[in-house]
């Protein structure tokens, strides 16, 4: 049985991932995301709200954007597991609306050993995700460690 997933040794710097699939935002998908983790502000379930702040309907909640370009990152790049070290330089370049398809692109910044650990290396990987029309919405640098070709199972 071959494991899904790459090994630090995959990865080289430049190297970009176009994540396949895509995933459309749904105006359930929001309310749901919203309800569930308790947003409070009303443009993201309020249409009226939301008009009277400029918008032409309900705004996705820019975490669930965060949540859905993130998950389409997974199989290229962390699949295999390893700890999640963490998500710096977040940034929504603009609002999400339902109906809106989110796209996924992701390219190695950096590779480094672990200092505490032999059996991983360090990934880290720009992130960013686009609307159906190609423009920016939201990007962010994520890491992982990621185990050693040596040390795989």
């Amino acid at each position: 049985m071959r494991l899904r997933g790459r090994v630090f040794e995959d990865f080289h710097l430049g190297d970009v991932y176009d994540h396949h699939w895509g995933r459309t935002v749904t105006e359930s998908d929001n309310l749901l995301f919203t309800a569930s983790t308790l947003q409070v502000n009303p443009i993201f379930f309020n249409a009226e709200a939301a008009s009277a702040q400029g918008h032409r309907t309900c705004v996705v909640a820019p975490m669930l954007v965060f949540a859905v370009v993130f998950g389409l990152s997974v199989e290229d790049l962390s699949e295999r597991g390893g700890a999640f070290l963490g998500v710096e330089n977040l940034s929504f370049l603009q609002p999400v609306y339902p109906g809106t398809t989110l796209k996924a692109r992701s390219t190695v910044t950096n590779l480094r050993d672990s200092r505490s650990d032999e059996r991983h290396g360090i990934a880290t990987w720009l992130t960013e995700g686009f609307d159906q029309t190609g423009a920016p919405v939201i990007r962010f640098t994520r890491s992982n460690l990621v185990i050693r070709r040596a040390f795989a199972a």
